[in-house]
């Protein structure tokens, strides 16, 4: 038996488009599971779908808000007609912006709240609001699984991000108290798990750790001195973490976070 087969699972992922997305949609698939790509961006959804499907895989592209209930619901009820069931949720959907930071020659006090609401939202709202849409048919048959991404600002606050490490806390909080819930009330057999990526070079935060010329910033060198594997990570790298909680490799694991970061949270920085 294949403890790690994804086969006869239906996946649903959020934010599937995205650099970090785009690697655990097609990990998911590989591992046997039809996946539903859940995004804004259409094409560059139908796109990885088409990519998936001509290797040999089976997957469908959905047009959402994550903060949309109606258009969640429509897209569960698209990915039930075309898989019969959602056994697996991966909540990737999430990011920044920068009224929610605090850049060096500004302070606290400058924070825009507007922007922390909406990075707060997008992070938080935006895994338990398609968490309660997407799981209510796993309650049901009281079996399914829920992977939701949260951070290294989940472990300790980063300087600047306050808007982001606030919502990825409470993602891991989140994260762990939705597990004890569905243990309680809905047997052993929905399990809640995160995975907490360390840096990886995505679209959001590739100018803030990198030059144009490939060269680290003063942020990217020092999250680079406190990894000590020296580098930043490859969106290849979450796979074999994501395959495994979502797979039965795994069934005595719920209520984890799970950090895939080189060591960062391990370094004490001496």
């Amino acid at each position: 038996m294949d403890f790690f087969s994804l086969k006869g699972k239906s996946v649903i992922i959020t934010g599937g488009t995205g650099v970090l997305g785009t690697s655990m949609t097609k990990g998911v698939a590989e591992a046997g599971a039809s996946v539903a790509i859940l995004g804004r961006r259409k094409e560059v959804g139908e796109k990885l779908a088409a990519e998936i499907n001509a290797a040999g895989g089976k997957a469908i592209a959905l047009v959402a808000d994550v903060l949309n209930r109606e258009q969640l619901v429509s897209a569960r009820d698209a990915v039930k007609k075309a898989f019969g069931s959602i056994d697996i949720l991966i909540n990737a959907a999430g990011g920044n912006m920068p009224g929610a930071v605090i850049p060096p020659d500004k302070n606290f006090f400058d924070l825009s709240i507007d922007a922390f609401q909406q990075v707060m939202d997008l992070n938080l709202l935006g895994t338990v609001l398609p968490t309660q849409v997407f799981t209510e048919d796993m309650a049901k048959q009281k079996k399914g699984v829920i992977i939701n991404i949260a951070s290294m600002a989940s472990y300790k606050p980063l300087t600047r991000v306050v808007g982001y490490s606030a919502a990825k806390a409470a993602v891991e909080n989140f994260t762990r108290w939705l597990a004890v819930e569905m243990a309680k009330k809905f047997g052993e057999g929905i399990r809640v798990n995160a995975i907490s990526p360390g840096f990886f070079l995505t679209e959001q935060n590739r100018t803030l750790l990198t030059n144009p010329d490939g060269t680290f910033t003063a942020r990217g060198q020092s999250a680079i001195n406190q990894t000590p594997f020296a580098r930043f990570g490859k969106p290849e790298e979450l796979i074999g973490t994501l395959v495994w909680l979502c797979s039965d490799a795994s069934a005595f694991v719920t209520g984890v976070n799970v950090p895939v970061d080189g060591g960062f949270t391990a370094f004490g920085g001496v």
